[in-house]
This record gives C-alpha cells, structure tokens and sequence, in this order.
C-alpha cells in the first residue's frame, strides 16, 4: 500500500495564513467567523485565522446540540482561550427541537443535517452583524468526498484547509502544537452519541487520503488503483460516492434560455 502524502508543515503554515490574510483584504472585512467544534479540522482553521489576522479579528461561535458529548464544547472553549480568540457558546437545540416537533420519526441524518445547517445559519447571522467573512472548517478528503451537509458546513466563505488531505491536517497540527486532547480524539460530527466519521464513511480516513491522492493528484484510474492494493469493491465504492455528490461541490446550474426566445 502507498505511503500517506506528506507537507511541508512550515511552508504549508505559512502559505496557508498569507491565504486567508490575501482573501479578507480581498473581501474588505476585517474579521473572520468560524464555529469550533472541538476538533481538529476548526481547531487548525482557528490557529491559522489567528495567525493570520491576529486574536482579535477571529471570532469563534461554540453551538452544540444537547447530544454534543460535553468534553466537545470543553475542548472548544479551552482552544479559543488557547489562541485568545473571542468566543461564544450557543445552544441550538431549542431551535432544532422546535422544528422535529412536527417530524417526531425523522431519522438521525436528516437530524445532523438540520443541525450543520441551523449552524451555518448562525454563523452567517454574526458575520452580518460583525462585516466578516466566514471561515469554513473541510478539508479535502470531505469535500473531496461530498462528506459534508450542503448549505451547512459546506456553504462557507473560504475553505482555509479544503486544499489538505486528513492526514496533512493531522501534521499540521501537530506542527502547531494544538492540544493533544484534539488532536488524538476520533473524527465526528457529533449528530449523534457514537458516530464517527470513519464509522459513517465505512473507510478510515488514511485509506481514503491514499486513495485520493494516488486517483486525484497521480490521475490512478480504477486498474491502476486495483494494482496499487486496493480491492475492486473499495475502489468502485468510494469512486460511486464521488460521482454521486459531485452535485454538493459544483455550482449550482442555469439553465440558459435561448436568445431567439427573448422578444
């Protein structure tokens, strides 16, 4: 099996906060927003944001749902006073709950999802409010994936680390020096008590992050793939799920209306 890519993690670093630095000049705001979840995707975002633009043009909003495992928001609190950011908790169950009253038997997908969106929603709210831009939180082996809720996490401003696969966010945090409790603990979401990301994706995020870098960046197709270890099964499943969420990523498509049909 091939190796995990790997970075440069002080050129990466430092690329990476001139990038934001270039995109909020570019918008004419003066902050940024972002939602901290306590783990390592957000926890980095902040760490560059702050690097960037310095602790006090960085907001980070807290919004956990009564499902949230409590050490989440404790570990989201804990970062922002870390970087010395300005934070707030927000609880969004009374607005999630007051909507599932009228789906009592929705499951818990269409739950998570509603929770990512409603998030969003706050987030864009205090950008309003603030005249900043928000920061998303994906990397490139979820955007890559489609592993993200469409107008939720997904529906960002800028994706600081949409450019770094899971492995190289690991690196990179390691490299900054976030704390140990985040960067060791299990990718999740926290929709629901015991998901994870990998458990849900029915991958490992290493898999994935070899398998995306040998068919994004080497352009493997599915024998070359095969070849280089993977089984046919994992290499049609994961190249399916591609496809099928391209639609996540692209933007949204017109239809054109003929110029022969305007009067």
């Amino acid at each position: 099996m091939t190796e995990l890519p790997q970075i440069d993690a002080w050129k990466v670093e430092k690329y990476l906060a001139e990038f934001i630095q270039e995109r909020v000049e570019r918008a004419g705001k003066e902050k940024v927003i972002l939602g901290i979840s306590g783990g390592i995707d957000s926890a980095l975002t902040a760490a560059l944001a702050r690097e960037a633009l310095g602790h006090r043009r960085v907001i980070g909003l807290i919004l956990p749902y009564h499902t949230t495992p409590p050490e989440e928001a404790r570990d989201a609190e804990h970062l922002c006073r870390m970087l010395q950011i300005r934070h707030k908790t927000i609880e969004i169950t009374p607005m999630i709950d007051a909507y599932f009253r009228h789906f009592p038997r929705a499951s818990l997908l269409r739950r998570g999802n509603k929770m990512a969106r409603e998030r969003m929603s706050i987030l864009y709210d205090w950008a309003s409010f603030h005249d900043a831009l928000v920061l998303g939180t994906s990397n490139r082996t979820e955007l890559a994936l489609g592993y993200f809720t469409k107008f939720g996490d997904g529906g960002a401003d800028v994706e600081p680390i949409g450019g770094l696969f899971k492995c190289e966010v690991r690196q990179l945090g390691y490299s900054l020096s976030l704390p140990r409790m985040i960067l060791d603990k299990a990718p999740s979401a926290g929709f629901w008590k015991g998901q994870t990301d990998e458990k849900e994706m029915g991958f490992s995020y290493d898999l994935l992050d070899r398998f995306l870098h040998l068919h994004l960046d080497k352009k493997l197709g599915d024998d070359e793939l095969v070849a280089a270890g993977f089984p046919p099964e994992t290499v049609g499943a994961i190249l399916r799920r591609i496809q099928l969420n391209r639609h996540k990523v692209d933007f949204p498509p017109t239809a054109a209306i003929p110029e022969k049909w305007r009067k």
